[in-house]
């Protein structure tokens, strides 16, 4: 059986060829011109060299070019490996490296860098979008599209469990893991999605997401093509500029991570902009603060339906529906033709109720085939085919399920078990702290110590005191912070998770 995830472009420029795939600043791409020019690059790569299975890394922000060179890549039969704009030279060498790079498909406004780094990995083949003709370090992206190369007649034909794409890992802790994405694993974490979330084709979707992560490229980019839906691209996150593209392409839904949203709120001009185009707002990426949550639909009148998902399960695990069919603070019941349990450490499924945490497994044709060159970490993930998650949580009585904490992040403070999303929900609560994000850092006499990273609101004051009674009326004396840092900002990485390693190695019990 053949099957190659473009279809889902070639189905929708045929339905609806005068449809904008995309809209931006300046123009917008219809999917018959999507479709074509995805043939002309597929066309430009198979002379090039490239074959089906060959890998072609692409390290484009959320612009038109992303989307030809992607279904270009599958349509060619390669492999694609999303690489993040930021990404320096040695980071670039090794993700071309360890992904067995042919190509790389990457923008002049990070030349500089992937050059090097595509040179350390001995990969000559470059090409840049933006890049002037005649000039060293690249080729220019325009060559892929020109029509000398022999027209394509096909897509490539590709099976169901080939890799389609290979998305890495944060690498957070240690180096980053390629993992292999299947074409019908794709297919199935749009199709399924986007018919239970009653996706339409008038429906506009701000994609300010990155597309080189798996959120924005499963949950956005796939879903929409799939569905014959309109992106609103943005190449970077600001609220002002996320708030004019709403107003500007009338969008219906804004996908996000709790960050944006709170960064949203906060606008000290939303008053000034027309937002009530917009139908539904998606958060994923990490669980949203409750009072972030609250507020965001107190003053929009909107819903946000929160989801669950990793790179490994090619985005979606679970989701909340409809507005109807929601559990407020919660990230919804499994998607179908998927299960998902939440184990005991005798692998044994535990019990619904907050008091019955465990780590997520989660398996079905969402889950990924596997980490690139890693079968021994691959092996460690999986308990026959149930893929740990490294998420603690729990299900309710009606089968919502609640995230509580990573599993590396769950703090032992002297035998008891503290879980930083419960206590960064109370400090958000504050009307000062603008966001709170909680560590625990090592203590010669309980093991660890709680932490609390906190920004405050622009033009607002809190001390530790405060916050120190503040959170004693509100939580068990053994959940309180002991340590409190003060900041500007919190490192975060492109998706705006928070990558708390970096709070850890800095926090010192005072």
């Amino acid at each position: 059986m053949s099957f190659n995830l473009a279809v889902i472009l070639n189905e929708t420029a045929r339905s609806a060829p005068d449809r904008p795939v995309a809209v931006y600043d300046g123009g917008e791409l219809t999917y018959a011109e999507l479709d074509q020019a995805s043939d002309r690059l597929a066309a430009a790569l198979a002379a090039a060299g490239i074959k089906p299975g060959d890998r072609v890394a692409l390290q484009l922000p959320n612009i038109p070019q992303f989307l030809i060179s992607y279904f270009g890549i599958l349509k060619a039969g390669g492999v694609v490996v999303p690489l993040n704009v930021m990404l320096k030279a040695p980071e670039v060498a090794f993700h071309l490296g360890d992904s067995g790079a042919a190509v790389l498909i990457t923008w002049a406004g990070v030349l500089a860098e992937a050059a090097k780094g595509a040179e350390s990995a001995g990969l000559d083949l470059v090409y840049a979008v933006g890049h002037a003709a005649g000039t060293a370090g690249a080729v220019p992206f325009e060559r892929l599209l020109d029509a000398a190369a022999p027209p394509l007649r096909e897509m490539a034909s590709r099976q169901p469990t080939d890799t389609a794409v290979i998305v890495y890992t944060s690498g957070t802790t240690g180096r980053p893991k390629g993992a292999e994405l299947t074409h019908i694993q794709l297919y199935l974490n749009a199709d399924i999605p986007g018919r239970l979330f009653a996706v339409r084709p008038d429906d506009v979707v701000i994609t300010v997401l990155p597309l080189f992560h798996v959120f924005g490229l499963s949950s956005i980019l796939n879903i929409c093509v799939r569905f014959g839906c309109t992106m609103s691209l943005l190449p970077r996150f600001t609220p002002a500029a996320v708030l004019t593209a709403i107003q500007r392409d009338r969008a219906t839904i804004f996908e996000g991570v709790p960050t944006m949203f709170a960064d949203l709120l906060s606008h000290p001009d939303l008053d000034r902009y027309d937002l009530s185009s917009l139908r539904i707002a998606i958060s994923g990426g990490a669980s949203i603060p409750a009072p972030v949550l609250d507020a965001f639909e107190r003053r929009f009148g909107l819903i946000i339906l929160e989801g669950y998902g990793m790179t490994e399960t090619a985005s979606t695990i679970t989701f909340n529906l409809s507005a109807t069919e929601r559990r407020p603070y919660s990230v919804g019941k499994p998607i179908w033709g998927t299960q998902t349990q939440v184990w005991g450490d005798d692998h044994r499924p535990l019990p619904p109720g907050p008091e019955h945490v465990g780590e997520i497994v989660t398996r079905g044709a969402h889950v990924m085939k596997g980490y690139l060159n890693h079968p021994e970490a691959t092996a460690e993930a999986f308990t026959a085919d149930w893929l740990h998650t490294g998420d603690l949580g729990y299900f309710d009585q009606d089968g919502f399920l609640f995230i509580v904490s990573r599993k590396k992040e769950l703090i032992i403070r002297g035998g008891y078990n503290v879980y930083p999303s419960e206590i960064e929900n109370v400090l958000d609560g504050h009307p000062a702290v603008a966001e709170a994000a909680v560590v625990g850092i090592p203590d010669a006499r309980l093991g660890e110590e709680v932490m609390a990273v906190i920004i405050r609101r622009p033009a607002m004051t809190v001390g530790e005191p405060e916050l120190v009674a503040y959170c004693r009326r509100r939580l068990a004396a053994y959940k309180c912070p002991r340590v409190y840092q003060f900041r500007s900002e919190l490192p975060k990485n492109t998706l705006g998770k928070v990558l708390k390693d970096e709070l850890v190695s800095s926090g010192e019990p005072r």
